[in-house]
């Protein structure tokens, strides 16, 4: 996952609402959104190559994400960071908890970002810093650097998912800002040890190439009422059209 943008108790009917883009070569085996026959509760996109996910939810109203911090120098051949999300939605533990658990296990990751909620708060953390924080009600953006860091196509995410939200509960706009495929120009990119010319193919909200690209875009709402929305569109090579998955479900208490 390469981009996410939430608001978080930022609107009157909606305390919840995700918009994120996954990044990946098209070569990695990946299964669209579903729920998981071994936890029926999970609903999430998988990553069949290592077994986690980087995007899910519960239909107890439990939810996480995560991306990778984008620095070469420092990857190592390390346990599958998407393992994190996958064992916190099967789990019951509150995301204070969990992030207090990660901590003790002295398991190594990759850089990463992880983002954790459960109804009643909503936490993030990166292994980069040692940093875990609860949010406050706002909007935030993460990229492949820490929350909120001013990337490009982050600032700019964080602009239309304000105006976004206002046109609830038609998600069309959500889906719109994630289709953004302008490419920053080269004086307010970031350096972070990769080719120029991924930097600026990377800008982009949605991420065009041959190989690597946009694979997912996802956007979820939970309402006030307890209802909670959960659609994924799913790209091809060439930002073709996948598939488009829409669930709709009441949490369980």
């Amino acid at each position: 996952m390469c981009l996410i943008l939430l608001a978080w108790q930022a609107h009157p009917d909606y305390p919840l609402v995700i918009a994120a883009n996954r990044d990946e070569f098209f070569a990695r085996p990946t299964a669209t959104a579903d729920f998981w026959q071994a936890a029926p509760q999970v609903l999430a996109g998988r990553d069949l190559q290592a077994g986690g996910t980087w995007l899910g939810a519960t239909r107890n109203g439990r939810f996480a994400a995560l991306t990778n911090y984008r620095d070469p120098a420092q990857n190592r051949p390390l346990p599958s960071r998407g393992a994190l999300v996958a064992d916190f939605l099967t789990g019951s533990a509150t995301p204070e908890a969990y992030l207090a658990r990660i901590a003790a296990s002295g398991v190594r990751y990759n850089g990463y970002n992880l983002l954790l909620g459960d109804g009643q708060s909503l936490w993030w953390a990166s292994n980069v810093t040692g940093e875990t924080q609860p949010l406050a009600p706002g909007i935030y953006g993460v990229s492949n650097d820490l929350l909120d860091t001013p990337w490009p196509k982050v600032g700019a995410g964080k602009t239309a998912m304000l105006q976004a939200i206002d046109c609830l509960p038609d998600d069309g706009p959500l889906f719109h800002l994630l289709q953004n495929d302008t490419i920053h120009a080269d004086e307010h990119l970031p350096a972070t040890g990769i080719p120029q010319e991924w930097e600026r193919l990377l800008s982009a909200a949605f991420v065009k190439s041959p190989t690597y690209g946009t694979r997912s875009s996802t956007v979820l709402c939970q309402r006030h009422d307890g209802w909670l929305t959960f659609d994924e569109q799913t790209w091809l090579a060439g930002a073709q059209r996948g598939v488009r998955i829409r669930y709709r479900f009441g949490l369980q208490a």
